[in-house]
């Protein structure tokens, strides 16, 4: 790919998307930049956190700058595309959340890069584009443009561009071009739902069928008919929608009670962490409500501020503001605690945004119906919902109004034994209809409309 790629004004856009599909992005975003989007001044990514569900950030951390202001960080796999189609790393490239205003803004992209583009990031021009290549495996691929270039008049001239945050979504295929992502995706979904019932199975990375019989199938032959190989990442996605499928009874109605593991985190803090879970247990627990001799369980429904009379615990969050939705302490957490002092199980304000990262910022719900026999097999429906613009400050806000929850299935057999057997799960559910508290816009979508 010698040659096919400058920073000169001759690039075209078709280059341009040439050069992302090679180094295996499968989602282009583009940033129009403002005066104050340089290097000085680090560029805007929003008003929210959103962008820590569009972009692939890293760990969180909190630190406070000389001025006393506590603000987060989280480092960005993030590298610039060079001209012989390589990615040249900018390993000083980072978020920065300020949780007092809230916002987020970008640094360090130049600092330790060969070849970055400095010309077109230390200035202030109007039109400058900046664009942002998001990988399966969680990376970024940059490129800058200035504004009086082939590839700036191209773009100027693509119509109806889908925005997601600050950013707007650019066809990697031209002939994707006048057709939204929901457009696509929603066909798409239109044609899974006309084949009605379609035999449990999942896509190996090859493009070869696996068959499947887990209770996770739904999942993955969902995902294996929108093209979506079985793999390790946290999330399967379709053009940069998160793809979820749960099975009801009939698909017909839009379900109404259903609950939604939404994740399944470690306590990062607290007896539970410094003790260790079997003590936890001992201490927090209780003995087995159905007469299982010599067990001892941790369980039932912990909402924000409702005591738990079966733990004497007390779900709490620390340093948010429910009144104003900010963050007002960036070390904050959510804990179990019993009475003023004593802290069961915590988990950081940190460790949790880092797993919200995960959650896309867009979401499709399929319901799907399940037939045992003659083989297992799957039926998608035709009304789906779509979630669009989700944040971390989203999921405290639902957890500040009891919408979210922590539900754990922890227990101890065998507990008067040298070796008790321990099983660890640690949830926080939503019902189906909350779901609505965690998107900036959700709606029941029938596919045809695709």
């Amino acid at each position: 790919m010698a040659d096919l790629l400058s920073y000169l004004p001759g690039i075209t856009l078709d280059q341009l998307r040439a050069g992302m599909i090679a180094n295996g992005v499968r989602q282009l975003l583009v940033k129009e930049l403002a005066p104050n989007d340089n290097s000085k001044n680090q560029p805007y990514l929003g008003g929210n956190f959103e962008a820590l569900s569009i972009l692939p950030a890293g760990e969180l951390r909190a630190e406070r700058t000389d001025k006393g202001v506590e603000i987060l960080k989280a480092p960005l796999p993030f590298g610039w595309l060079q001209e012989d189609g390589r990615v040249e790393p900018a390993p000083g490239a980072q978020l920065i959340l300020y949780p007092q205003y809230p916002e987020v803004r970008m640094s360090g992209f130049l600092k330790g890069s060969r070849n970055a583009p400095s010309s077109v990031m230390t200035i202030r021009d109007l039109g400058r584009l900046l664009f942002f290549g998001i990988t399966d495996d969680r990376r970024i691929i940059a490129w800058a443009s200035g504004p009086d270039t082939e590839l700036a008049r191209e773009y100027r001239e693509l119509e109806g561009l889908e925005p997601i945050g600050v950013f707007l979504k650019v066809p990697l295929r031209p002939q994707q071009e006048n057709r939204t992502s929901r457009e696509i995706l929603l066909a798409t979904l239109a044609a899974i739902h006309a084949k009605d019932w379609i035999g449990s199975y999942a896509l190996r990375a090859d493009g070869s069928h696996a068959p499947c019989q887990a209770p996770q199938c739904v999942g993955y032959t969902l995902e294996a008919e929108l093209g979506v190989a079985r793999n390790g990442y946290a999330e399967p996605d379709f053009m940069g929608w998160e793809v979820k499928a749960g099975q009801v009874d009939d698909y017909c109605r839009v379900p109404a009670s259903k609950v939604i593991t939404l994740m399944t985190p470690e306590p990062t803090g607290g007896h539970y962490r410094s003790n260790g879970v079997e003590s936890f247990i001992r201490t927090f627990g209780y003995a087995d409500k159905l007469g299982r001799e010599d067990r001892l369980n941790f369980g039932g429904i912990f909402r924000e501020g409702q005591h738990h009379a079966g733990t004497d615990l007390t779900l709490r969050l620390f340093g948010y503001d429910s009144l104003s939705g900010k963050i007002t302490d960036a070390e904050g957490s959510l804990a179990l605690v019993r009475g003023e002092d004593i802290i069961a199980a915590s988990w950081s304000f940190t460790a949790l945004a880092g797993l919200w990262n995960r959650k896309h910022a867009q979401a499709v719900y399929v319901p799907a119906e399940r037939r045992k026999a003659p083989e297992l097999a799957y039926r998608y429906g035709g009304t789906v919902r779509l979630g669009e613009g989700t944040d971390f400050l989203r999921l405290l806000k639902a957890v500040a109004q009891g919408a979210v929850y922590y539900d754990p299935g922890i227990k101890l057999e065998g507990a008067s034994g040298p070796r008790p057997d321990i099983k660890r799960r640690s949830q926080f559910r939503i019902k189906s209809s909350d779901l609505s508290s965690l998107y900036r816009r959700m709606e029941p979508v029938g596919v045809s409309d695709g």
